[in-house]
């Protein structure tokens, strides 16, 4: 069953029927495009809200290692992920949906309004042959009637006994012009009923099926193409499940995360005094006469404590104004605090302080380098920074020894950083951090330094490897690779981000070790 067939007498509800199909295609769109913009309003929200209640201070707060601190932190990161699977089903639906339909919506109306006018010419060009057919047929009857009434005129002239013989001549040569112009109108006549019916037959079985089907299959394709639409509407958010899903495990997992024993314990570690509770006040006999010292210290240090135990949060600003900065060994903090305080320090500074003396020892191994080889740079170029790389070191050293005292003072278990450190300086080849080897001074490298750089015994290399990434070489002592290109390890990164390496043509230099991936 098709529309040119079954609906060729239709065209007024065809008409109707095609256009209601294209309104709902472009509601639908509308539709599409107000979820959109809840997906977007609903994601900014969640990111406003996440963003309202992350810490600032993040890891760096002493509430941040309580492990409920942490999985709320993880709530948050994962709610902020979630937020960003909404936008993407906002983006997609927009992109997928509402783009590709209101594309195909508008080119639907162009053809529907195509067939439409193609139809109505059609219809306009049979209008115009019916006219010219009844046009036709009138003349025909009229010059007919002329032409009977000639007719009779000539048969009454030609029996009036009264009439000459040019006046009947004269008659019958009217009557014959009349039925001479009645046969070509009735000929007229008869051609176009033969054009009107020739177009009719074309109109009804033709041209009228061929534009209503093609309405027909141009509707049909709005439905496929809105079908999709809908099952587009689910996918888009099916997609977005498994992320989803995850971002939801993520939170449930950072719920079974938390651990009431371990931040009790914690918390114990944080703020423990390592102070006594005060003794129990011993009785004074008033009626002596004799107070001692020692009673009434006794006395007066559990109501002061008491006092200062119970009004701490209240005075809590006053005392601040009024007391003094904390002191560098942290002998203000009670026992245990201390020590805690002041084993940090020393981590922290032993870090520090490694940190210093690796920089120092690829400064001298760069410059010894430039000693061997002055074309990849100047040794003199490096010495601002070894000294001040030396002067660090000093300094770092200084605050260790210092720190390690008022630990050892406060009764803290030392980890013999300095020792180990100082391990680790006299054990590196060639370094002397405190007086840095000069140009002038080869003695310097008297030690096997030169060794590795030996031209007679060329090096071995320790390993191949292969650039992940291209880097120009501008630095000095640094070498130019291609991304791909296969390059020998001469020396590994000692910790400061640098790879010696060697060319296939054997230049060699350093690069950095994130560029490199070894075989």
């Amino acid at each position: 069953m098709t529309w040119g067939t079954d609906l060729w007498d239709q065209y007024d509800n065809i008409e109707k029927h095609t256009q209601s199909g294209l309104d709902l295609m472009d509601r639908y769109v509308k539709f599409v495009k107000e979820r959109t913009e809840i997906e977007q309003a609903y994601a900014k929200q969640l990111r406003s809200l996440t963003k309202k209640f992350t810490r600032r201070g993040g890891k760096d707060e002493a509430e941040f290692k309580f492990t409920n601190h942490q999985a709320f932190q993880e709530v948050l990161t994962e709610l902020n992920d979630y937020a960003g699977q909404r936008e993407v089903v906002a983006e997609n639906m927009t992109v997928n949906i509402c783009a590709e339909l209101t594309k195909i919506l508008f080119e639907l109306k162009q053809e529907r309004k195509t067939h439409l006018s193609d139809a109505k010419k059609a219809q306009q060009n049979l209008e115009i042959t019916l006219k010219q057919l009844e046009t036709s047929k009138k003349r025909f009857e009229k010059e007919w009637k002329e032409a009977e009434k000639a007719n009779q005129q000539a048969e009454r002239v030609e029996q009036d006994s009264s009439s000459t013989k040019a006046d009947v001549d004269k008659a019958k040569q009217h009557a014959h012009m009349r039925t001479h112009m009645a046969d070509e109108c009735k000929n007229d006549y008869a051609a176009q009923l033969q054009k009107y019916n020739k177009e009719q037959n074309q109109f009804y079985y033709s041209e009228i099926p061929s534009i209503f089907n093609n309405l027909q299959g141009l509707d049909e394709k709005r439905i496929r193409k809105l079908s999709e639409g809908y099952a587009l509407f689910a996918d888009t958010e099916k997609q977005v499940m498994p992320i989803i899903t995850k971002c939801l495990d993520g939170i449930s997992m950072a719920g079974s995360k938390t651990n009431e024993k371990q931040d009790s314990q914690l918390f114990i570690e944080q703020h423990k005094s390592g102070l006594v509770p005060p003794s129990d006040v011993d009785f004074e006999d008033c009626s002596q006469g004799v107070k001692a010292a020692s009673s009434e210290n006794a006395l007066n240090m559990p109501k002061v404590r008491i006092k200062d135990f119970f009004n701490k949060r209240k005075h809590k600003n006053s005392r601040e104004e009024k007391t003094p900065p904390p002191a560098e060994d942290f002998s203000h903090l009670p026992p245990e605090q201390r020590k805690k305080r002041l084993q940090q320090k020393v981590d922290d500074i032993g870090k520090e302080l490694q940190k210093e003396m690796d920089q120092s020892e690829a400064l001298e191994k760069m410059k010894g380098v430039y000693v061997k080889n002055a074309q990849l740079g100047d040794p003199s170029s490096l010495e601002p920074q070894i000294l001040q790389t030396a002067q660090n070191v000093s300094r770092l050293k200084g605050d260790l020894a210092k720190y390690e005292s008022w630990l050892n003072e406060a009764g803290g278990v030392l980890e013999n950083i300095s020792s180990q450190i100082n391990n680790n300086l006299n054990s590196s080849a060639g370094s002397n951090i405190m007086a840095a080897p000069t140009v002038q001074d080869p003695g310097v490298y008297e030690d096997g330094f030169y060794e590795d750089f030996d031209d007679e015994e060329p090096e071995v290399p320790l390993g191949q490897c292969s650039a992940l990434y291209s880097f120009d070489g501008s630095s000095e002592g640094t070498i130019c690779i291609q991304e791909g290109e296969q390059l020998s390890v001469m020396e590994a990164d000692q910790g400061d981000g640098w790879m010696r390496v060697r060319r296939v043509n054997g230049d060699e230099g350093y690069v950095p070790s994130t560029y490199i991936k070894k075989n």
